[in-house]
């Protein structure tokens, strides 16, 4: 990368020129260069940098919004404001039952797919499932089990609208209400996978609580875990639970790696039986780059 003491040679350059030079940057390495000096600002705020960073397909996943698509296509001044709206405000399309972000270091294409995009079993069985508005969802409903003793969730994407080499990785967002019960005991099984094939499994736990003795007690003797859990160790190869900054919490269901523009769909679930469960709100599987 050339520093700013060594860039002399750019201001003879078209702007143009220094424009497409950043356009095969990244959007954090734009933004950093129009700091450097007054010779990439310009370069760097341009539309033809910017539209480079957005995908391919932005009009179209846009033109699904529930909202005026027309409207937010015209609303930013420049691709710049767009990519970052793009960022910081998932927007929801096909008739609410999925959300499109950006992942705002890469530009890479992230989803969730909505509760109501998801095959929940029992899930339309008033008695055993409620679909309720909550505040602070980015959805109309989220799914409230009342009460089962066999929980099966699973979504669906097709690989043609991710990212193409891109490692994704798939996280249920939940929450839980005030005598949420039935998930402590015992942990899920996720998997995720190419549809028809098995899928890569995984140990899941929902309950948080798990997730706080496993931490504050790992160094107890094994006695105590079972009189914490009721006969069961704590799993450490399991995933828990993380509060998300938008006050849910998600946990990682699975991973796996898009590459080129295949067309083949990923099937995600989430399993548990054996006692009887209740209290767990269910917002949607979000799909974004894994971290790191």
């Amino acid at each position: 990368m050339m520093l700013s003491g060594s860039c002399s040679g750019f201001h003879d350059l078209p702007e143009g020129c220094i424009a497409n030079v950043l356009s095969l940057t990244s959007s954090k390495d734009a933004c950093r260069l129009s700091l450097v000096a007054s010779t990439f600002r310009s370069a760097a705020d341009s539309d033809a940098v910017w539209e480079r960073f957005l995908p391919p397909d932005y009009v179209d996943i846009i033109s699904r919004s529930i909202d005026d698509p027309d409207l937010l296509l015209t609303k930013y001044r420049s691709k710049k404001e767009l990519y970052f709206h793009l960022c910081d405000n998932p927007n929801i399309i096909d008739s609410g039952t999925k959300s499109f972000s950006l992942e705002k270091g890469t530009g890479k294409k992230c989803f969730m797919l909505a509760a109501r995009d998801l095959y929940i079993l029992w899930g339309d069985i008033p008695q055993y499932w409620a679909w309720i508005s909550l505040p602070g969802s980015r959805f109309p409903e989220v799914a409230e089990l009342l009460k089962v003793t066999r929980f099966e969730v699973r979504g669906k994407i097709n690989a043609s609208m991710l990212s193409s080499g891109t490692k994704y990785s798939a996280y249920m967002v939940f929450s839980t209400k005030s005598g949420f019960h039935g998930f402590d005991y015992q942990p899920a099984e996720a998997s995720v996978g190419i549809s028809g094939h098995d899928g890569q499994k995984r140990t899941v736990c929902l309950d948080l609580h798990s997730y706080q003795y496993s931490r504050v007690n790992h160094r107890m003797p094994p006695r105590f875990y079972i009189w914490l859990h009721g006969n069961v160790p704590i799993d450490h190869s399991a995933e828990y639970p993380k509060l998300r900054a938008d006050g849910w919490m998600e946990v990682e269901l699975g991973e796996f790696l898009v590459e080129g523009k295949q067309d083949w769909d990923v099937e995600i679930s989430l399993m548990k039986g054996g006692y009887w469960k209740w209290g767990l709100l269910i917002q949607g599987i979000e799909i974004r780059p894994k971290a790191g």
